[in-house]
């Protein structure tokens, strides 16, 4: 392995098809921890490196497991009926009250 090798394995880590199911999901876990830091605190670089590397992680997990559990929630669906039962709640005087504003 040349010296160039090297580096590109430091910066981008394992290819993920190389990682078993445990390190997989533990990088997974990992990276999306620190997103929000990389996003708000690092360069354009890790930034960069950030996505590219989120982004075969969770390649290689969908690729892994295409029928994974999706619950209702998440789907555009779920949003809309989520969306419909808060709508019903809020009104003139804000969350559903009894008796007007205060709810007294």
């Amino acid at each position: 392995m040349n010296e160039h090798d090297e580096r590109d394995i430091a910066m981008t880590g394992v290819d993920p098809d190389r990682l078993d199911d445990q390190q997989l999901m533990k990088e997974l876990e990992t990276i999306h921890r620190t997103r929000h830091d990389t996003l708000l605190h690092g360069s354009n670089d890790a930034l960069r490196a950030h996505n590219e590397r989120m982004a075969q992680l969770e390649g290689e997990y969908l690729r892994r497991n295409p029928r994974r559990f999706v619950a209702q929630g998440r789907t555009r669906e779920g949003a809309r009926e989520r969306g419909r039962e808060q709508h019903e709640l809020v009104g003139k005087w804000g969350r559903r009250t009894t008796n007007g504003p205060g709810g007294k």
